[in-house]
């Protein structure tokens, strides 16, 4: 196991350091603070200029116009990336785009993709994914209560989800729903592409999270479905194969979720040294560093930095190699402990910084609030852990 990487791949990493830090950061306080159409042309610009860079799309296949990394590869990107709230968006791998591209690809027909597929990994468009409901648990997905039911050429579809992330602003939707109720559990769903301007589909509102309601990019869309009538050639793969793509979907995800989470750690980590170095608290010039429960936090922090970084490395290089199913148990490992240490790392950050750390004057406290779900979305951590407990126990009995 070798995770040193090619000379091209290091430039490139050092090309998206460098435009992140230069071109993005500076914005970070004007994202935070205003209505995300107001920034739209200038992130625009930023967007082009990456497209000139040949940078677009990391996770996006060659022949749509994107790099067509391996997970390894996108993994280090997105690591990069994970620094800024901005850099997902402003390279075109953002959730739920990424996942729906991937999906789109695999299982889209030629219409489909002509579509949908294309514009999306072009950037033209947005989308947005609809499985998460109101009144069924999330981290069991073959609980669905939405439905879509045949009737002559079309499906109807009726349903209530939530957290449905960047509905507002999506040009279409991949709603989650049960087509047949009576097949076995795990058969019972299938996907179907929802144009979000299709009677029916009902925006709700946009879910204030800790008290920010995010708009567009950083929405999570309330979405009713009434009656909502789509072709039934609008179905992605076959029906009944929903959980199954779903699971397809999920298991890259959380390497790109990781990498991006341990970017935001490397990013906090630098605020935590930074600001413990300057930030004086005797009259004689001392600082926060001297401090031995700072230089304990700063000691804890690299390590567990450090330690999830190679788990996720680990299993991104597994995924490339034998792929997700048998990578499984090295993707639920990794969810809950590289969310966590996120968790871990801007707290102390955030306690490092003082009174600043709660204002919007520095990322942190952005990060805190819109990170803290880490720990739910894409499977709950306690869910992750049973399951692998279990399957562990399995092998022993």
């Amino acid at each position: 196991m070798d995770f040193e990487i090619s000379g091209k791949m290091k430039i490139i990493l050092g090309m998206i350091t460098e435009f992140v830090e230069r071109e993005l950061m500076p914005l970070e306080r004007e994202f935070i603070s205003s209505d995300f159409r107001e920034m739209l042309p200038v992130l625009r610009e930023k967007r082009r200029m990456v497209k000139q860079m040949e940078l677009w799309g990391p996770n996006i296949p060659v022949e749509l116009g994107g790099m067509g990394l391996s997970m390894v590869e996108h993994g280090l990107v997105s690591e990069a990336l994970g620094r800024t709230p901005l850099g997902h968006y402003v390279f075109g791998c953002q959730a739920p785009d990424a996942g729906n591209i991937e999906i789109l690809h695999l299982h889209g027909s030629e219409e489909q993709q002509a579509r949908y597929l294309e514009p999306l990994a072009h950037g033209d468009i947005r989308s947005c994914f609809g499985m998460t409901e109101v009144e069924t648990p999330g981290s069991n997905p073959i609980m669905l209560a939405t439905t879509a039911t045949k009737d002559g050429d079309d499906y109807v579809i009726n349903g209530h989800k939530w957290y449905t992330t960047g509905a507002d602003g999506s040009q279409f939707c991949i709603v989650m729903a049960v087509t047949d109720p009576a097949a076995p559990a795990h058969l019972r769903a299938s996907m179907i592409i929802v144009p979000t301007d299709t009677p029916g589909f009902n925006l709700v509102r946009n879910i204030p999270v800790m008290g920010h309601e995010g708009s567009d990019y950083a929405s999570h869309g309330e979405v009713l479905l009434q009656s909502c009538r789509v072709p039934r050639t609008n179905l992605l793969g076959k029906e009944g194969m929903g959980f199954v793509m779903a699971q397809d979907r999920l298991g890259p995800g959380r390497i790109h979720h990781c990498m991006r989470w341990l970017g935001i750690c490397s990013r906090a980590f630098d605020l935590m040294c930074s600001r413990a170095n300057s930030r004086a608290i005797t009259p004689d010039g001392e600082t926060l560093a001297s401090q031995q429960i700072v230089q304990a936090w700063v000691a804890e922090s690299a390590a567990e930095i450090q330690a999830a970084r190679l788990m996720t490395l680990y299993a991104a290089w597994r995924i490339d190699t034998v792929g997700a199913r048998e990578a499984r148990d090295d993707v639920s490992m990794i969810k809950y402990v590289v969310a966590n240490t996120m968790q871990h790392v801007i707290d102390r950050a955030l306690q490092v910084h003082g009174g600043l750390g709660m204002t919007d004057d520095t990322v942190l406290a952005y990060f805190y609030r819109h990170e803290r779900a880490a720990r739910i979305y894409d499977g709950a951590d306690e869910v992750h852990k049973t399951s692998l407990a279990k399957r562990y126990l399995r092998r022993y009995a």
